[in-house]
């Protein structure tokens, strides 16, 4: 790697740790910036899965404020999302490189659709029982989250976003702190079975770890003062153009 390859990819980890904290899907940033410097499409999965683990652990932190009193709920999400990440990181290795990518625009594009209309959802949640619906469907929704994002990891805070919005009357910042854990959670499984198991590049690793910590640490302040209407709307204008790319 050289010099000026190094700086790319620190500039592309930046912004990936910071939009996956206010939002998700930094990995449409480095991954393609990794395959079009010359680094295979699954060295270039693995070594911006393992690098960004660092960037999402201080996201999640920089919203630990919004998790207070949270702790039961955190650690049943984290649990299903450790699951489905197991299983995404499997079917990294034993699968086609092409074998999700083909629906993976449908897939953000309906989570881009469920924070839409997350709003009137949690309106009704509240009028028809004055609670959410974290039942078995929620649980299971997260567990094939962690599946996508152990596999490919792109757009999965935007999935996690949309889901949880869908089912769950927390505030939107509330839903983004829990995005950021459960996020991390994905990263870590997936990037410790990565780091042991599948081509890694190192020398991108220790680039991304370093750009991607600060870019979630900035990230966590940005996104924690934006309103709700504002932060809402960066998701839908980020998730429509991931969908865009992800069919180009």
């Amino acid at each position: 790697m050289t010099w000026w390859e190094g700086a790319v990819i620190a500039v592309a980890g930046l912004w990936a740790g910071g939009i996956n904290t206010v939002v998700g899907s930094g990995t449409l940033v480095t991954f393609p910036v990794l395959v079009a410097l010359g680094w295979p499409p699954v060295t270039a999965t693995t070594s911006n899965a393992v690098g960004l683990i660092t960037g999402s652990v201080t996201g999640a932190y920089g919203y630990r404020h919004e998790l207070a009193g949270q702790r039961g709920r955190v650690i049943r999400y984290a649990v299903a999302s450790f699951l489905g990440a197991i299983g995404g990181a499997v079917l990294l290795l034993s699968l086609p490189q092409d074998a999700f990518e083909l629906v993976v625009p449908a897939l953000v594009g309906l989570s881009v659709l469920l924070v839409a209309v997350q709003p009137l959802a949690a309106r009704r949640l509240r009028t028809r029982n004055g609670a959410d619906r974290s039942g078995p469907l929620l649980y299971v929704l997260i567990f094939l989250v962690g599946v996508y994002g152990g596999y490919f990891t792109a757009a999965q805070g935007i999935m996690l976003v949309g889901v949880m919005g869908f089912l769950l009357a927390d505030s939107l910042q509330t839903l983004n702190a829990f995005k950021n854990t459960l996020s991390a959670v994905v990263n870590i499984v997936a990037g410790a079975v990565y780091a042991v198991v599948a081509p890694v590049s190192w020398p991108v690793v220790g680039v991304l770890a370093v750009s991607s910590t600060l870019g979630g640490l900035l990230g966590a302040r940005v996104g924690r003062r934006l309103p709700p209407q504002v932060l809402r709307a960066t998701v839908i204008v980020i998730g429509l153009a991931a969908v865009v790319h992800l069919l180009l």
